[in-house]
């Protein structure tokens, strides 16, 4: 669905008028609030196939830090590849790399362990790896990346769409009070309802996510 399609959506089960542009008055503008509000809520419940990518960036002989570029602060890493060494990169924290860039003697070499680091001036995460690379290498960083608002009438969910309608019908009924038939908290069910069962659907494509293993 497009924002608009969603807000409508919202619109009529309240029993008020469509519009033609999510900005069109008041009302429609908040319940345009509510479906980004929705979104970030369903966004964050389950790690989305849609929003599964991989971030891939050749490291610089000498440089440690690198941007993420597109995560912006929110994204989820899920496995992180030396490409160019077929291994797998380990993460260690910010103390393990402060001792052994800023203590011990640097080591350069092909890059085994990575730290989240700061976020740049375009709002993305970076992160910094060791050894201190000393040559090209190039690094699979595969991640769950949300999207900003929706804001255009066009834009699109990449997530399932039913979840964030029926949440943002939830939070508008609450704002409104009443809504002449299904009460606030029936509301919230049906969205949660809606949610556990995308979430169940989603969760078949990857059961490596939902079930453990002991070593």
């Amino acid at each position: 669905m497009t924002y608009l399609q969603l807000v409508n959506g919202v619109l009529r089960r309240l029993r008020e008028g469509t519009v033609t542009t999510v900005g069109q008055n008041d009302y429609s503008t908040m319940i345009g609030d509510f479906v980004n509000d929705a979104k970030v809520l369903v966004e964050n419940a389950w790690d989305w196939s849609a929003l599964r990518g991989t971030i891939s960036f050749n490291t610089v002989n000498g440089t440690k830090n690198y941007s993420l570029t597109g995560t912006g602060w929110q994204g989820k890493e899920l496995n992180v590849i030396n490409d160019t060494q077929n291994t797998e990169m380990e993460y260690r924290t910010n103390g393990w790399f402060d001792e052994r860039y800023y203590i011990d003697a640097v080591v350069s070499g092909a890059p085994k362990y990575y730290t989240y680091a700061e976020v740049d001036g375009n709002g993305d995460q970076t992160i910094d790896l060791w050894p201190q690379p000393d040559a090209v290498y190039a690094i699979r960083f595969d991640s769950v990346v949300r999207n900003a608002a929706l804001s255009a009438d066009g834009d699109t969910l990449e997530i399932p769409d039913q979840p964030v309608l029926h949440l943002a019908i939830a939070l508008a009924a609450r704002e409104r009070g009443e809504t002449g038939g299904t009460s606030t908290v029936e509301y919230f069910e049906i969205a949660n309802k809606y949610l556990s069962d995308a979430i169940a659907l989603d969760a078949a494509t990857h059961p490596e996510d939902t079930i453990f293993y002991t070593p």
